[in-house]
């Protein structure tokens, strides 16, 4: 296969699904106050979680160039309010399934409402939207049934990690040979330690079930860091307990025998829109 590589996408130019045969990601928002990401492959379009109001994640979309009517699905990760405020809204408005766990869609049917339809997956077993072959696995973190994804699309592959307490080997496992991984680095641990919050929240946070550090996180990448993996895409960051250039450095050094791009995806605006070029079978 041959290498892959990653562009960046400015603002003016079209991102249509279809416009080319790419696997393409754009994180619209990544936080503790809010999580959207959109993934685009040959002829389908998917949301992966919609943790904003409904009109603000169309507005990030059309910021981009991206159509709201090009989309397929809605993922859902796991059933906190930061990843599924806009699910219902967004299903209805664009007639779209949602696929989630049956445990998560019992933990939040009272957030996402009436949903046009609702297909539940397991984690460990692969299944298909348009173009995606989708592999959810578990994650360890303080909800029903949380859940990372990679996506597949003709030789190339995407990682979907946020939202764990500790990366597993079944993560480290998941995650390997990915082209482009978007994984959570959602605290400096100092800041935690000498922050506002509460003693049982930072408890919470450090736990097992609750979010990596800047540290762990490099830890990660560092293992699976590879001579194809072109792009790593920062996320969760805390507004409180990080800062955006702490965890960039923090990665950064981790992976000082690499030359890969870092890019801390943000809370209050998108990020670039990343291609990668696939490769069809002969």
């Amino acid at each position: 296969m041959p290498a892959s590589s990653t562009t960046h996408l400015g603002t003016d130019q079209p991102t249509r699904r279809g416009d080319d045969d790419t696997l393409a990601l754009c994180a619209l928002a990544s936080g503790s106050r809010g999580n959207a990401i959109y993934l685009a492959a040959g002829h389908s379009a998917l949301l992966i979680d919609a943790g904003l109001s409904g009109r603000e994640i169309e507005r990030r979309l059309q910021r981009q160039n991206l159509d709201p009517h090009d989309l397929k699905a809605i993922l859902v990760t796991h059933e906190h309010s930061d990843h599924i405020r806009g699910v219902g809204i967004l299903a209805r408005r664009f007639d779209l399934p949602v696929y989630m766990t049956a445990p998560t869609y019992q933990a939040g049917q009272d957030i996402f409402g009436r949903l046009p339809a609702c297909h539940h997956f397991q984690p460990g077993t692969v299944f298909s939207i348009g173009d995606f072959h989708i592999h959810p696995f578990a994650l360890s973190h303080d909800a029903a049934d949380p859940v990372g994804f990679t996506f597949s699309h003709n030789g190339s592959r995407i990682g979907v990690a946020t939202d764990l307490g500790v990366a597993t080997g079944l993560v480290e496992e998941r995650l390997k040979g990915c082209d482009l991984l978007l994984v959570e680095a959602n605290h400096d641990t100092t800041m935690l330690a000498n922050g506002p919050y509460p003693w049982h929240l930072k408890q919470r946070i450090r736990s097992r079930s609750g979010h990596l550090s800047n540290g762990e996180t490099g830890a990660l990448l560092r293992k699976l860091a590879h001579p194809n993996l072109r792009q790593i895409v920062l996320g969760h960051l805390s507004d409180t307990n990080n800062a955006p250039r702490v965890a960039h450095q923090t990665v950064k050094d981790a992976l000082a025998s690499f030359s890969i791009p870092i890019h801390t995806a943000h809370q209050d605006h998108p990020s670039p829109v990343f291609r990668l070029p696939t490769f069809p079978a002969c």
